[in-house]
């Protein structure tokens, strides 16, 4: 799993592979007090807000940049 921070605002999370996030969401609020380094090491908290989206094609030239998630998202990576 990996936080894909997108342009204009954009987080996700999800299984990426080339320019496919598949078991997508939008992370809408954060819910941390310590950023996104945070929510990639323990996985969403009490107060985050995800928006399942499934399966989404991204245009590679958008990512910002992208995190490995632990864990906490479900991951078997």
């Amino acid at each position: 799993m990996k936080i894909v921070v997108l342009t204009n605002g954009w987080v996700l999370v999800g299984k990426l592979d080339g320019d496919m996030l598949t078991d997508a969401s939008v992370i809408r609020r954060w819910g941390t007090s310590k950023g996104l380094g945070e929510l990639a090491n323990y996985g969403p908290l009490k107060e985050t807000i995800l928006d399942r989206l499934g399966t989404v094609v991204i245009e590679r030239s958008n990512v910002l940049f992208e995190i490995d998630c632990g864990h906490g998202f479900g991951s078997d990576d």
